[in-house]
This record gives structure tokens, C-alpha cells and sequence, in this order.
């Protein structure tokens, strides 16, 4: 686990984005993408209504104040202009066992861009390496190719595919799980260097 408990990991820097708490002011940013059919169509929430992203956004201002934490989300911002162009969330599954998941959503003008990717990985090194975590773990609609690339990009095996586990707007979805393991990743970094 980290050095110091009471010290939050983040805000990170990646190439091209900084990952950290939200603030009140990336409402606008935060509801475009937050209220795109296409970018929540294959998750178990929205398109929002201006309602729910700031109450949605309060929550997480709200918990900011919090550390720790076993539920981190984080706004990706856009370090070129400023904009929050997405959140990705790490979350404590099992202290006992050192596993989380993670999840992410992004504003579809930066998509096929690597962006998520960028995101997602800075996610996993810190999970391993400064939380000291054992197993990672995500999930996604098994219609959602465009995530399950980025699992895939970070070296993440689909442990299995959970059928009409969840249901969705009236319908059941069968759900992906994908894994990857401190060792793991540990060897993918290894090679490479």
C-alpha cells in the first residue's frame, strides 16, 4: 500500500491529460458528454438530465473532502485546452484480497484518439504500484468493443462473460470481465523497457 495513507495519489500527470478531483466549474463540460445518447448507450446510467449531472458532480466536490477512500473519481482533463473530456473512477473491491475495479467514460470527440487508454494505464500503474494492489479487474456491455480495446490494449485477459447479469433501460445485458494481475503487469512493463 502507499507510504503514507493520509496523502491522496492523485492528481496525475499523463503525456497528455491530468487526472484529478472534480470541481463545481466542469459541470459544462462534464453534462456534454453525460447527456450523449451515444456515449452512455452502453452504460447502466444516463443520458442525464441537467439535474442528475450536478448532482452527480456535488457528489463527487462532496467527497473530495473525504480521505481516505476506497471510491476515487477522477476528472481527465485535457491538459491542451483545459477541458474535462471525462472521469474515470478506481474503486477498493476487497481489501483483504488487494483488488479493485476501475471504469471510465469520455466525451465521444475524443475517442479512437488514445486517450482512454492513456487514462486507464496511469490508473493500473498507480493501482499496482503505489496502492500496492494484487488484481485489477473491469467490466463492460459485451456491445461495447470500443472498451474492451482499451482492456485489451492494457494487457487485461476477459476472465468470462457474465450473461443477462444486469438490466438495463428494460433489458438484460450480458457483461465482460476482464482481469490483470500485479505480476502481470509488472512482466508487461518489464518488456517493454
Amino acid at each position: 500500500m502507499t507510504d503514507d495513507p493520509h496523502k491522496p495519489w492523485f492528481p496525475m500527470r499523463t503525456k497528455r491529460l491530468l487526472l484529478r478531483e472534480a470541481r463545481l466549474g466542469d459541470y459544462d463540460d462534464i453534462h456534454a458528454y453525460a447527456a450523449d445518447p451515444e456515449v452512455v448507450r452502453f452504460m447502466d446510467w444516463g443520458p442525464n438530465t441537467p439535474e442528475v449531472t450536478a448532482q452527480a458532480l456535488g457528489g463527487w466536490v462532496a467527497m473530495s473532502a473525504q480521505w481516505p477512500r476506497d471510491e476515487v473519481n477522477l476528472v481527465v482533463e485535457l491538459l491542451e485546452t483545459g477541458r474535462a473530456i471525462g472521469a474515470i473512477r478506481l474503486s477498493i473491491y476487497s481489501k483483504a484480497d488487494r483488488t479493485a475495479d476501475f471504469g471510465y467514460t469520455f466525451n465521444r470527440d475524443y475517442w479512437r484518439q488514445g486517450i482512454a487508454t492513456e487514462a486507464a494505464s496511469a490508473i493500473v500503474e498507480t493501482a499496482f504500484t503505489t496502492l500496492g494492489l494484487h488484481r485489477v479487474f473491469a467490466t463492460c456491455d459485451v456491445r461495447n468493443a470500443g472498451s474492451y480495446a482499451v482492456m485489451e490494449k492494457l494487457g487485461m485477459r476477459r476472465e468470462g462473460t457474465l450473461l443477462q447479469n444486469h438490466e438495463v433501460r428494460g433489458r438484460w445485458r450480458d457483461t465482460h470481465v476482464y482481469a490483470l494481475l500485479a505480476q502481470e503487469w509488472a512482466a508487461r512493463r518489464a518488456a517493454s523497457v
